[in-house]
């Protein structure tokens, strides 16, 4: 071999490493997310297929794969169960090189996925658990918990209602993680804003006849029902109270967490004057209006939750750090430099994330617009307040988390 065939060999060997640098640092030599959801119930549409979407479309708009990263992305309905979830995490953890997972809508699934994640040292994109303890008294160095907690809605809606003079308070309460956590944490926000709590009831998750436990509350004689549950428990309890004709009569339901889709389920005739919290709105600005039509057109025809929105926003920022570390492989040395950079995306904007891992940007007090409001098809709230930053969320010194010195 003559001198310049040896030459023209080692630089093909340089360009063939240099090529492979850039999976060389990747586990498997991709990177692996798992969309861990609910498929089949009640959370379907307000997650559910949708977030594989956003999280799709957050992989193209990182623009990593363009960049020589391969990215690969699975899905599976965890059916609200710990246990099948905490199945499904382990198996992807140690036998299918799942690097990160994502979403999760059910507290009680999310806080097992939390602490399996620590112990396989991976990372935990809760997008769609709402349980504050998340970043509170279960909180690690692998879980980030993007979109919205329980005291982010028990004082947004909690304390605004009770300031405007709902200050007798009933709750009917999903019976798992979630629900216990936003009665306790509304609770507290309505007894600061000195209000009074006169009783609860707990029903059963995927409830599908709530007669019993709205007589309760009926009977009760509170101002407010607070509905300290989500999805289609929500859209079945305000359904049948309206049968009920509990608005009617005088007293005032709360949904503490409704989704856009829970609207679009009830239709504005029922939902009409419902005041709730949200961390994102698909029409509120150019930015968030063009989000919401490519998904629409992925997902059929549904229009972006914020859930969806805080999937799309936490693997964005997740393949951030990614990049910028070059590597996968220490899911809280990933979490770390997720903490590290400043969060900035077309949904929510800028913000950040603390060290108990609550991501940080501003929510908004929003109603339910009347049939006569809405001018086209999801025109649905209408924004009453913004509430900031730096006041939407728990004070950090507040929650409980053993990382913060």
């Amino acid at each position: 071999m003559n001198a310049v065939k040896r030459s023209l060999l080692a630089l093909a060997v340089v360009g063939a490493l240099s090529a492979g640098s850039a999976y060389a640092q990747y586990t498997g030599n991709e990177i692996k997310l798992g969309v861990l959801t609910d498929m089949s119930s009640l959370y379907t549409d307000l997650a559910g297929q949708g977030s594989v979407v956003a999280a799709r479309m957050a992989v193209e708009d990182s623009g990593i794969e363009k960049r020589g990263v391969k990215v690969e992305i699975v899905s599976a309905d965890h059916q609200n169960k710990p246990d099948v979830g905490s199945a499904i995490a382990r198996r992807w953890y140690d036998a299918e090189g799942v690097d990160a997972i994502v979403d999760v809508p059910n507290s009680g699934v999310a806080l097992a996925i939390a602490q399996i994640t620590k112990d396989k040292n991976k990372v935990f994109l809760a997008s769609g658990p709402g349980s504050s303890d998340l970043t509170g008294k279960a909180c690690t160095p692998n879980t980030v918990h993007f979109t919205y907690d329980t005291w982010m809605l028990a004082n947004g809606t909690g304390t605004a209602i009770t300031k405007q003079g709902g200050n007798t308070w009933f709750f009917i309460a999903a019976d798992y993680a979630f629900g216990q956590a936003l009665e306790r944490d509304t609770t507290a926000a309505v007894e600061k804003a000195g209000g009074k709590v006169l009783g609860d009831v707990k029903a059963p998750l995927n409830t599908q006849d709530f007669s019993s436990f709205l007589l309760q509350a009926q009977a009760s004689k509170a101002k407010v029902i607070g509905l300290a549950n989500a999805g289609g428990d929500t859209t079945n309890s305000i359904k049948q109270a309206a049968e009920f004709g509990i608005v009617k009569g005088g007293q005032r339901l709360a949904g503490l967490l409704v989704f856009l889709t829970d609207v679009h389920a009830m239709g504005l005739q029922t939902a009409q004057g419902l005041t709730l919290t949200t961390t994102f709105y698909w029409d509120m600005n150019d930015k968030t209006r063009a989000f919401a039509k490519r998904f629409a057109a992925l997902d059929k025809g549904i229009y972006p939750t914020m859930v969806h929105a805080g999937v799309y926003a936490s693997v964005l920022h997740y393949l951030k750090a990614v990049e910028a570390l070059k590597s996968d492989a220490d899911g809280a040395k990933v979490v770390a430099k997720m903490k590290e950079m400043p969060t900035d995306d077309p949904l929510f904007g800028k913000g950040s994330i603390r060290i108990d891992g609550r991501a940080i940007h501003p929510a908004y007090l929003v109603q339910v617009k009347s049939p006569a409001e809405s001018k086209y098809p999801w025109d649905y709230y209408k924004v009453l307040a913004t509430i900031p930053a730096d006041e939407a969320f728990r004070p950090l010194k507040d929650g409980g988390c053993y990382l913060v010195k």
